[in-house]
């Protein structure tokens, strides 16, 4: 059913408003509207958007009119991670989206300003490029699963229209690559922070054995708090990690990695007091980390450094790529030189 509203604009001229409903019943059940400046284009508009609406494809629409952004994240979680459980970075990143203005929208109706909006506030929030990357890709796997696996008549199109501006602007984009490495001086001061402000094991986290073994064994912090003593296999001086970070592979990813160097003792240092080597929680050994490092003045270094730190020097000590990817954790040996940054004086030994 179309009606056409004449209105007065503030300035004096005419707009006519093209109203479209559609009934079931007895009931609007789907309604929409567009103004013009032009009866005839009103009306044009109109009576497309009627014959459009009488159509298979349209009916199906308008049984998603009403269905929003949220409601297909919600389905996709419930949906997918019984099949293939998601990780802990992306379920966060979907609940996010899930509370975000961009939810509330409708899905079919979601437009490409909607989405540049959403990766605009994004931005003001203090999200880099590839934090904001993520949203969007995430967002087109969803979209891609409406047509294909729930028969809803919603495609990506949106989203793969916004893309390109969104590069433009430089809102989404590749992480940016790191190459910062402690330095010799930069050790020796954090390390005599550690040993004076957390010299009371039964008080405090041992942040000089954390910061030292981080360097050794190139663990992550979630990894190094999460060592249990049951793992630990003295004969082959080795250690499992379980759950390791893997981005094609989410769970049971255990691996087994050699503990070289000092990194042994210092295991055996700890008092077994727990299931865990390391029984801290992995935020407050990070926190700790970064509050020393800016108590010392130290520009621009983070706990992760130490794992690219760990890298180098297992290269400059003479290892081969596969040898350090035991260590590391790596299967792609491509992503294991952005951990390494050789020091050329190294190659004189």
């Amino acid at each position: 059913m179309l009606t056409i509203v004449k209105r007065p604009r503030a300035n004096g001229n005419v707009a006519y408003r093209a109203v479209v409903r559609v009934k079931w019943k007895g009931k609007i059940v789907y309604s929409e509207s567009r103004t013009f400046d032009r009866e005839r284009l009103a009306k044009a508009w109109g009576k497309k958007r009627e014959l459009e609406l009488q159509t298979t494809d349209g009916i199906e629409k308008l049984k998603v009119a009403k269905v929003t952004v949220a409601e297909l994240i919600e389905r996709y979680i419930q949906e997918v991670d019984p099949i293939k459980r998601l990780g802990r970075s992306k379920r966060y990143t979907l609940e996010q989206l899930r509370c975000s203005d961009l939810g509330r929208k409708s899905a079919v109706e979601l437009t490409s300003s909607d989405v540049i909006d959403h990766c605009k506030i994004r931005q003001s929030e203090g999200a880099g490029p590839a934090t904001v990357s993520q949203d969007v890709t995430y967002l087109r796997t969803i979209f891609s699963l409406c047509q294909a696996a729930w028969g809803m008549p919603i495609t990506s199109g949106a989203i793969d229209a916004a893309r390109p501006v969104l590069n433009q602007l430089g809102l989404i984009g590749k992480s940016s690559r790191r190459d910062r490495r402690v330095t010799p001086d930069e050790i020796n001061q954090l390390s005599a922070a550690f040993k004076e402000r957390f010299s009371n094991r039964q008080a405090n986290i041992p942040m000089s054995d954390i910061f030292e073994f981080a360097i050794e064994t190139a663990m992550r912090q979630n990894e190094i708090c999460s060592l249990r003593w049951e793992d630990l296999n003295l004969d082959k001086k080795t250690i499992v990690i379980r759950e390791r970070k893997d981005p094609k592979n989410k769970h049971n990813n255990h691996q087994e990695v050699p503990l070289l160097g000092k990194a042994l003792g210092i295991v055996l240092k700890q008092p077994q007091v727990s299931d865990l080597i390391f029984p801290y929680n992995s935020k407050s050994v990070g926190a700790a980390f970064t509050r020393v490092v800016r108590s010392l003045g130290i520009h621009d270094l983070r706990f992760h450094d130490l794992r690219h730190e760990a890298a180098s020097r297992l290269f400059e000590q003479g290892y081969d790529i596969q040898e350090v990817a035991l260590v590391t954790g790596h299967k792609d040996w491509n992503m294991l030189r952005r951990y390494t940054q050789i020091k050329p004086e190294s190659l004189h030994r």
